[in-house]
């Protein structure tokens, strides 16, 4: 099942300008008009519409199994993060000839301007396509993926999806001792442009349960998506306080520079007690008038929900 996953994931990550199987009706009716959109050069800002019209593309190119059209669409430094962990531009585009696609269903799209070279898109979608002969599950898919402006074109440099589900029980939090009155208040360490550093300063707040500290990272526009619901800046906060998140470890870092001022980081999260344990987590980093802030974040557990029950 966590192949299945990867699917959509391959699907929308090379994300361009292209069409969809005459049969949906999400997507243009003629590829061979998508394709030739898809190559036209890009002449200023990200546009909701452009951004859409490219990832949708992008579907068409994998559904068509035209590894050259997908690879054009994207950055050479592209990652994607599915339910088995992050993958390079490579391995996303040798997968491409497991699946076969019958039908793509996208709603409920949402453009964030990341700054005046990036854009994130994210969405939702239904698939209906098999695995190596196998059905994969239809969804819903909660996906988002990042756009770079570089050299005249914009290009597809992250891809991240997890399959939608009810929320999981969380385990009960560890009663804390109250703090002394006498106990300072510390101001949080200023985050930089080091995204890795940065994400480690939010757990920093979050395993010792200084929300305050965790809300001042998150840009005021944050956006946080998860497997059971896509949440603001204020559900954020609310969600993690309802969390113990003090054993939780974190590995296998790395990092995407969108450019001087944005960038990802993609890392493991295991957590004891959680089933699944273990979760891919990825962070935008912008800088906005000289301040380092989370713009959106998104988590996905490992495997599939049938896996881990």
């Amino acid at each position: 099942m966590r192949k299945i996953l990867a699917l959509v994931s391959l699907l929308v990550l090379a994300t361009a300008c292209a069409t969809q199987p005459s049969g949906n009706k999400d997507m243009p009716a003629n590829a061979n008009n998508a394709n030739k959109s898809a190559e036209t050069k890009s002449t200023g800002p990200a546009s909701e519409a452009g951004i859409i019209a490219k990832e949708k593309a992008a579907w068409d190119a994998f559904k068509r199994k035209d590894a050259d059209a997908f690879g054009k669409l994207t950055a050479p430094d592209y990652i994607e993060v599915l339910d088995t962990g992050a993958q390079d531009k490579a391995t996303s585009i040798a997968g491409m000839k497991d699946f076969e696609i019958e039908d793509v269903t996208f709603a409920d799209w949402k453009m964030i301007p990341v700054d005046k070279d990036a854009a994130l898109i994210y969405y939702s979608v239904t698939v209906k396509g098999t695995y190596k002969g196998k059905a994969v599950p239809a969804g819903p898919y909660r996906e988002a993926s990042a756009y770079v402006y570089r050299n005249g074109e914009w290009l597809a440099v992250y891809y991240q999806e997890t399959l939608s589900r009810p929320p999981m029980p969380m385990p009960s939090p560890a009663k804390e001792s109250a703090k002394p009155a006498t106990s300072p208040m510390v101001k949080p360490a200023d985050a930089g442009p080091d995204a890795n550093a940065d994400e480690k300063l939010v757990w920093d707040a979050l395993k010792s349960k200084d929300f305050d500290a965790f809300g001042s990272y998150l840009a005021t526009d944050a956006v946080e998506i998860e497997a059971d619901g896509v949440r603001d800046k204020a559900g954020s906060i609310k969600n993690v306080q309802m969390m113990d998140l003090s054993k939780a470890t974190l590995s296998d870092w790395k990092t995407v520079k969108f450019n001087d001022n944005s960038s990802l980081v993609t890392y493991v999260v295991k957590l004891p007690g959680m089933k699944p344990d273990t979760e891919y987590h990825s962070t935008i980093w912008v800088n906005r008038d000289g301040k380092w802030q989370a713009l959106f974040h998104m988590g996905t557990p490992a495997g599939s929900p049938d896996e881990n029950k």
